[in-house]
């Protein structure tokens, strides 16, 4: 094993080790549940999302339901999540196109999701991994986006490109494990404008700490 093998190997091995059982902290019990709260979850906090998606999903109990919902009150149901008009017509049109072309059931592969309005590679990776145990890749938010930079894994800044770098160098057993550690890790140590080097675990197997740079990665 190469040295840069065994430093992935090393990074994930201690992430698991610090954040166990590491999941989504969305509440879902569905695909489509997960689906949906992946959508509200855009420029939102989880917390916030969920506070209001049980409510939402004891009123929308499927695919039909939302697709069949007036827009103006699932936009005020929403409402707390922000961009609350964008969410409410893609939420609609997708399960409008989930019962018209999935037989009202949620695709279980990137090629369908990402043809359903809303949903890119981000969201369809979250899905496949949260609701179907499936790896296809690895969901790139900002703090996968920012960690990745840090540790070195990827010098890009466009998503798709930063996980097609990442896909390269992580084990694909651990593609389904390593959004939920580094948003984990990204919330107790490595946060954006000041991150808590001299704690963090995989200070020793970083190159952020070694040369920080003069802006902040967001």
């Amino acid at each position: 094993m190469n040295k840069p093998e065994k430093r992935i190997r090393d990074i994930i091995r201690i992430l698991h080790q610090t954040y166990l059982n590491s999941r989504t902290a969305l509440r879902f019990r569905t695909p489509l549940q997960i689906l949906i709260a992946t959508i509200l979850s855009a420029q939102c906090t989880d917390r916030k999302v969920n506070e209001i998606t049980p409510a939402l999903f004891r009123k929308y109990s499927g695919a039909a339901d939302f697709a069949a919902a007036d827009r103006i009150e699932l936009e005020n149901e929403i409402r707390p999540t922000g961009f609350y008009r964008n969410k409410a017509k893609n939420i609609i049109k997708t399960c409008q196109k989930i019962e018209e072309d999935f037989q009202g059931k949620v695709p279980d592969n990137m090629a369908a999701l990402i043809t359903l309005p809303g949903v890119a590679r981000k969201t369809a990776n979250i899905v496949l991994s949260s609701g179907f145990n499936r790896a296809e890749g690895i969901a790139v938010d900002t703090h996968v986006k920012r960690i990745s930079v840090r540790l070195g894994l990827s010098r890009e800044k466009v998503p798709d490109k930063i996980e097609c770098d990442l896909m390269k160098v992580v084990p694909k057993k651990d593609w389904l494990d390593f959004n939920h550690l580094l948003v984990n890790h990204g919330r107790t140590f490595c946060n954006a404008r000041k991150p808590h080097c001299k704690e963090c675990p995989i200070r020793h197997l970083c190159l952020y700490h070694l040369r920080p740079p003069s802006v902040t990665i967001k």
